[in-house]
């Protein structure tokens, strides 16, 4: 026999036993999902169809979300939908929803060479701890949370490599009817993204030269004992962007143009994938690698010669 109980209930389950396992930013993302989207759509119901999701999926589309966040919404959706299963509060029903058929594909924000080398030339000459932050993204990939969570004491200049250890970011903390946010020091987004990143010649002799003089436990992009958080640090990364006359990517850019020239370099796909900490290669291949015509056609005329 089916117990009784409607989705908002069971989500107020689910969460106190989600919250003993995963990580409090993690946890602050579910919440806020739930009360954004899933609870307003879903609470009252006792039973959720395929139908309804596909119905869901394609308002939240309409309203102008993502197709990544309407995916995101459904994992937790669905992982409360099995919660209830696994209690007696449902019974299972396999639930698929589709997607509008999308050809275009979105290009990555990427600088040009051009566009790269004139940032990189101004952040030389012009030296403040806010745009070595800058150089080392460009230099290394790091996210901006990883940067921003950088302390002197994770740069090896021994070895000569940064060590990925922490991530900062500013969650939304909901508690009950109280709501704040919260400025959280945490570990990277995976297991994979606990990393060390081999600095350049260039990098290396950069750090070397101020890092007998700063304090190891400062952040390196403040040289303070107080961070500087990723939404202030984007702001400053803006206005430099106008600064310098460069394209305004997004500062996700600065990963994404040190990925492609990588790529462009020839690398080891391999090697990139663990540069950026990516979980697995097939990230980086369907991210970065886009072979062109020719290196199409070069593929098949060694195939041809071979035979």
């Amino acid at each position: 026999m089916v117990k009784e109980k409607n989705i908002r209930e069971i989500t107020e389950l689910w969460k106190e036993e989600k919250k003993k396992y995963v990580k409090k930013s993690t946890y602050a993302a579910y919440q806020l999902l739930i009360q954004n989207h899933i609870d307003e759509y879903f609470g009252d119901s006792y039973e959720v169809t395929e139908e309804q999701v596909q119905e869901f999926a394609l308002a939240k589309l309409k309203e102008g979300l993502s197709e990544k966040s309407v995916r995101d919404i459904l994992i937790v959706l669905k992982m409360i939908l099995k919660y209830g299963v696994k209690l007696g509060y449902f019974e299972y029903k396999p639930i698929e929803v589709k997607f509008p058929s999308n050809n275009t594909k979105q290009d990555l924000e990427v600088l040009s060479k051009q566009d790269q080398k004139k940032f990189m030339d101004y952040l030389r000459s012009n030296f403040t701890f806010k745009n070595l932050g800058i150089f080392i993204c460009l230099s290394t990939g790091m996210r901006i949370g990883e940067i921003c969570g950088l302390r002197w004491c994770d740069v090896n200049v021994e070895d000569g490599v940064i060590m990925v250890r922490h991530t900062l970011q500013r969650i939304y903390i909901i508690d009950g009817d109280k709501k704040h946010t919260e400025l959280l020091l945490d570990t990277p987004k995976t297991a994979n993204s606990v990393r060390d990143i081999p600095m350049s010649s260039e990098l290396l002799k950069t750090i070397k030269s101020i890092n007998k003089v700063v304090n190891s436990e400062y952040y390196v992009i403040s040289n303070d004992e107080n961070p500087i958080e990723p939404r202030t640090y984007r702001n400053y990364y803006k206005k430099l962007c106008k600064k310098v006359g460069i394209p305004e990517l997004k500062f996700h850019g600065l990963r994404h143009s040190f990925a492609t020239r990588c790529i462009e370099s020839k690398a080891d796909y391999k090697t990139v994938s663990v540069l950026l900490g990516h979980s697995n290669i097939s990230t980086t291949l369907n991210l970065y690698v886009h072979p062109n015509k020719e290196e199409k056609k070069k593929c098949i005329d060694k195939m041809l010669r071979s035979l």
